[in-house]
């Protein structure tokens, strides 16, 4: 049975953010997802967790500018020193949080620009956050995201990902796997979940193509929870999709997976 986690960037937006968390307990989640904490203390976000019995599943590192439109720096050249200290940062949350997963994205890519020249700065960048992120007990995860959503985004398909990992060579450097975006990219779902599963650090769902709840559209998400715990996944998979209406009245789905409290 799949263990759901909300993601708080995403769902009960009709809460301020330091609420979420009750909401999400109260509709019987008992893990959080959210793509960053450092607007708030890490002690803020733990008092909150610990309030309402939840668990954090997963967050990003820092992604540079978000309001100017970066999308993440790990592939970025000339941001090396940047991204380490953005690490530092997300370990020191981390560690307060609790969470044994962290996304580092990659960035974009411009037209024009040298591709290797990105890879191997991402490939470089990869291997540091793995281990600093072993001292702490920490898997780093790499997630391919679809170029209708972030145009330009380095990374787009799952067997890049898996080339990468394997590059780097890190035991604790997984790959997100984003059932949304990697329909949208290369689609044929549960082959690629076979295929990769051992690589697969993290699970995320939503509805196809309007990024929705997951009981519309083109995906058969019953089907595919029963191949994921087939495949024996153990981890979390968060709910990173935006709720047609209100969250709670959107979670028909979700109940034969909640816990009701």
């Amino acid at each position: 049975m799949p263990r759901l986690a909300a993601n708080l960037s995403m769902m009960y937006t009709e809460h301020p953010f330091l609420e979420r968390f009750a909401a999400a307990a109260h509709d019987g989640f008992t893990g959080v997802e959210f793509l960053f904490p450092y607007d708030f203390t890490a002690a803020e976000i733990r008092s909150r967790l610990d309030a309402h019995g939840l668990t954090q599943a997963l967050f990003n590192a820092p992604p540079g500018d978000w309001a100017a439109g970066e999308r993440g720096i790990a592939s970025l050249p000339g941001r090396e020193d940047e991204f380490k200290r953005g690490l530092d940062q997300a370990l020191e949350y981390a560690a307060v949080l609790g969470n044994r997963h962290l996304h580092v994205m990659a960035g974009l890519i411009r037209p024009g620009q040298d591709h290797a020249a990105h890879r191997d700065v991402y490939v470089r960048n990869l291997a540091l956050a793995a281990r600093m992120a072993a001292t702490a007990g920490v898997t780093v995860v790499i997630e391919p995201i679809n170029t209708r959503d972030i145009p330009g985004f380095f990374l787009n398909r799952q067997d890049d990902a898996q080339a990468i990992r394997h590059d780097v060579g890190a035991d604790n450097l997984k790959v997100q796997f984003d059932i949304y975006h990697c329909q949208i990219v290369e689609g044929d779902i549960a082959v690629k979940l076979e295929r990769d599963m051992p690589g697969i650090g993290h699970i995320q769902i939503a509805g196809v193509p309007d990024r929705h709840e997951p009981d519309l559209g083109e995906l058969n998400y019953p089907y595919l929870f029963q191949r994921i715990d087939a495949l024996g996944y153990q981890g979390w998979i968060g709910c990173e999709y935006r709720p047609r209406a209100g969250t709670s009245e959107g979670l028909g789905w979700a109940q034969p997976y909640l816990t009701h409290r």
